[in-house]
């Protein structure tokens, strides 16, 4: 009988992916990969092979240990299985997946939970950046029952709080890459930001669109799409990416009036695929562009009043809330709320032959 690895498939705020612990998959990069690959299935749109769903959002990895950093409770490498391509991509983080990272944690062992609450410190190697995940855990039991309901996921759970202190310039080195809240690129108007995950902001006017559009129109555009990337690939270098090409980042997103009473309307490609709602991460890059200046965002957004301000970010299934902290009219802090749920426990088998040469 062929021996399996150990994994734990978990859906993690509105994405699902394995779970590994870091001492149970290899630690070779290339190996890694191959491995990662021919477990989800690809490339293969439908990833029929492997236990991916055929969509980005359900082909994510954690890698999660022990850490022996001071103060910091976890590591968590956050990894991006392409669906049809030969990619594994650790060039962003995933705020959705991160919501996962305290369960599976205290699951495994890891951390003892606390009665009532437990928080936990997190680094985030991809940004080597820190964020605090506090779950409920009744009596010392972690527990996924809950009354909490968030946009995209059709039953309520445990509710899970995700702090970060000082997040921005994770991937870029700065909060504006450029220097400024709004740039030219290719002659459309640009803000680049990178407030937890890099992204380039455009008015859905400029692209000929409402804004409204569903997910079904805006993948079917083949026009949209390929002037995105064009876009997308220049303002990678501008951003301090350098070549984007074989890049998860940065993200594109479209933005337009709020259309249900939030802070704005968006729309986000990932970068090809345009997402069902907005990723964690994406979505306090757009809230703080609400708040500053002169950005594409700010012009056409609803802001509350107050130091702590709830930024309600539209998206096609409804809205994601991030709480921003001001201080002196700089962000000092931003939480969201996130939910997540264990799906199964076992272990999990690659197909045995090499995926791509080594």
């Amino acid at each position: 009988m062929s021996e399996g690895t150990p994994a734990m498939w978990m859906r993690g705020g509105t994405s699902k992916g394995l779970y590994f612990l870091k001492d149970d998959i290899p630690t070779d990069i290339a190996k890694r990969e191959n491995f990662l690959l021919s477990v989800f299935g690809s490339p293969d749109n439908l990833q029929i092979n492997g236990v991916g769903g055929g969509s980005p959002l359900t082909s994510k990895v954690a890698i999660v240990s022990k850490s022996k950093r001071p103060d910091i409770d976890i590591d968590y490498l956050f990894l991006q299985v392409a669906v049809d391509d030969y990619l594994v991509s650790t060039s962003q983080n995933c705020g959705n997946i991160l919501a996962g990272i305290a369960p599976f944690a205290i699951e495994r062992g890891l951390i003892k939970p606390e009665k009532d609450k437990t928080s936990i410190k997190i680094f985030m190697e991809n940004s080597s950046q820190v964020a605090i995940a506090t779950v409920d855990t009744p009596d010392g039991n972690l527990t996924y029952k809950g009354d909490t309901f968030i946009d995209g996921v059709t039953s309520p759970s445990a509710p899970i709080t995700l702090e970060f202190l000082d997040i921005k310039g994770s991937l870029c080195g700065a909060l504006l890459p450029s220097g400024n809240p709004t740039d030219e690129v290719n002659g459309y108007s640009v803000t680049m930001i990178d407030n937890g995950m890099p992204c380039v902001i455009i008015e859905a006017t400029q692209l000929g669109l409402e804004g409204n559009e569903n997910v079904e129109e805006l993948e079917k555009n083949s026009v949209l799409k390929e002037t995105l990337e064009v876009l997308r690939l220049k303002c990678g270098k501008i951003m301090n990416l350098g070549d984007v090409k074989e890049k998860t980042v940065p993200k594109m997103t479209i933005v337009s009036k709020p259309l249900q009473n939030g802070m704005i309307n968006t729309r986000t490609f990932i970068p090809h695929r345009c997402h069902q709602s907005i990723g964690v991460f994406g979505a306090i890059s757009v809230a703080t562009a609400c708040l500053i200046k002169d950005t594409k965002a700010n012009s056409m957004s609803i802001i509350p009043r107050g130091e702590k301000k709830l930024c309600s970010i539209e998206h096609p299934s409804g809205q994601m809330q991030v709480v921003a902290e001001l201080r002196d009219e700089k962000i000092k802090s931003t939480a969201i709320l996130r939910t997540a749920r264990k799906l199964f426990d076992g272990v999990v088998f690659p197909d045995g032959e090499t995926v791509k040469d080594i």
